[in-house]
């Protein structure tokens, strides 16, 4: 199991409990990935960090000073 934290900028978007779809995008020497449909963004992983899975399911939102995150946990081999 894996689990990542994604940015939301609104609330209201995820839900515990919801299965999501990730994106993966590509920088020079990262990766970033998307909840589908651009719901929420990760921050950078090194290429030694990449997610395998594409599909995980929301463990909690929660809200700070900062906004809202989003926690995800991912099944991978």
């Amino acid at each position: 199991m894996r689990e990542m934290e994604f940015k939301m900028e609104r609330e209201g978007l995820l839900k515990e409990g919801d299965t999501v779809t990730i994106v993966e995008g590509v920088l020079p020497s990262n990766y970033y990935y998307t909840i589908h449909p651009s719901l929420a963004m990760s921050g950078n992983y090194p290429f030694n960090q990449r997610l395998l899975a594409r599909e995980g399911k929301v463990e909690a939102v929660e809200e700070n000073e900062r906004g809202f995150y989003v926690k995800v946990v991912f099944e991978e081999e």
